[in-house]
């Protein structure tokens, strides 16, 4: 078998092992195939590159770019894998990916699941100027979002400019074992919502399996709750320290990052303010389209504000589902409450943020804070939370409470 043969076989056994070659746009016309290798950059560029290479069969330079990337990453069991399958194919025709002949057939299986989430992810990025229909309007105290998408094994950073997400940056992810969808303790699926950062947990205080450390999410969060919907303990944290990175489905539920990823990403997580919006999917708009819905939400939140401010409890009940059910009262006892406490004088309300739930209900959640008193009767800053859904036509509150 002439050189070139065996390397056009190589080429179909790698790339068309993980459904890459049928891209209707070759990789290697997508990427910018530089000589040097910056050694500071993440395994995805570095990935598309060595397919690309790959792809316009310049295996040598492939193999070039995978031996400064494990220099950085030596610990990259993926780039272990597809090095080895480059190295076997001088000798021998390949007939698919992992062809190595010590490879336990399952974990080669999880590693060209992730071979193909993360380029994948790198090469079909959502379009240009799009943004996430989840990040509706972030409160000033918010200076940064994060979108998990399940489906592609993908966390996705954005920054507070006065309101409007801006993208920052965006990880490969491992979820569930079990995928999305979290519904019970133990199912080992990752669960899909509106959450929000909740405790910072140091390296210190946990074992290696945990890596850099973790950060809790408020799951189960109140909507949670009102479907049934238990377990705890769902966190954003690293890898043991003899691991890069875990398969797409490989957590108990918890959203697991590589060590320097959940690095770069803890410096810009506040405790009990950074909200976490996890899809099986995640929904890209245009900027005039998230603009209009950011426009509809906030006037529908305002129209509610002025309603509770009038008075008027009938005005102010239309906004409430009949399905409502609060921390303490159902739609009956809210009718009653509202009636009973129309004239009194309402707290003014401030630092508002609306999120789209990414889940299958057509729902918003929206945080504000205002100005209450504590059990001794103090001063304090109260922030509340409202579930709002769509009946008939009209957003409507179906929950609220303390956050």
């Amino acid at each position: 078998m002439g050189a070139r043969v065996k390397k056009l076989a190589l080429r179909a056994s790698l790339l068309g092992a993980l459904g890459l070659i049928a891209s209707p746009v070759s990789i290697a016309d997508r990427f910018t195939l530089p000589g040097a290798l910056n050694p500071l950059a993440r395994p995805e560029p570095i990935l598309a590159q060595v397919f690309g290479d790959i792809e316009v069969l310049r295996i040598d330079r492939a193999l070039d770019r995978l031996d400064a990337m494990l220099q950085s990453f030596p610990n990259f069991r993926l780039g272990h894998l597809i090095k080895g399958d480059l190295l076997l194919a001088r000798g021998r025709p390949l007939a698919t990916f992992g062809n190595a002949d010590y490879a336990p057939p399952d974990r080669v299986a999880e590693l060209r699941d992730e071979a193909i989430a993360r380029v994948k992810a790198y090469r079909d990025k959502p379009p240009a100027n799009s943004l996430p229909r989840a990040l509706v309007q972030l409160q000033p105290a918010q200076k940064h979002a994060l979108v998990v998408d399940t489906l592609r094994s993908r966390l996705y950073v954005f920054e507070n400019d006065h309101g409007r997400p801006r993208y920052v940056s965006d990880y490969y992810i491992t979820q569930g074992k079990a995928g999305a969808e979290k519904m019970q303790r133990g199912d080992r699926k990752t669960p899909v919502g509106v959450y929000f950062v909740t405790d910072s947990l140091p390296r210190e205080k946990l074992g290696d399996f945990y890596g850099s450390g973790a950060f809790p999410i408020n799951y189960p969060n109140e909507w949670d709750r009102r479907l049934g919907r238990n377990g705890y303990g769902i966190w954003l944290h690293g890898t043991p320290s003899d691991t890069f990175s875990r398969p797409p489905r490989a957590s108990d539920g918890c959203v697991v990052l590589s060590n320097p990823d959940l690095d770069e990403i803890a410096q810009r997580l506040q405790i009990g303010v950074t909200p976490v919006i996890i899809g099986n999917g995640i929904e890209w708009t245009s900027a005039g389209d998230w603009e209009a819905e950011r426009r509809q939400l906030s006037q529908q939140f305002e129209s509610w504000q002025l309603d509770r401010d009038s008075g008027m409890a009938d005005r102010l009940l239309s906004h409430y589902s009949p399905r409502y059910a609060g921390e303490k009262a159902n739609f009956a006892q809210l009718s009653r409450s509202l009636r009973d406490a129309a004239q009194r004088t309402q707290a003014p309300v401030r630092n508002v943020a609306i999120f789209r739930d990414p889940g299958k209900d057509q729902m918003a959640v929206v945080t504000f804070e205002e100005d209450g008193r504590n059990s001794k009767g103090r001063p304090t800053v109260v922030t509340k939370r409202q579930y709002w859904i769509v009946e008939d036509g009209r957003w409507k509150i179906i929950h609220e409470g303390q956050a």
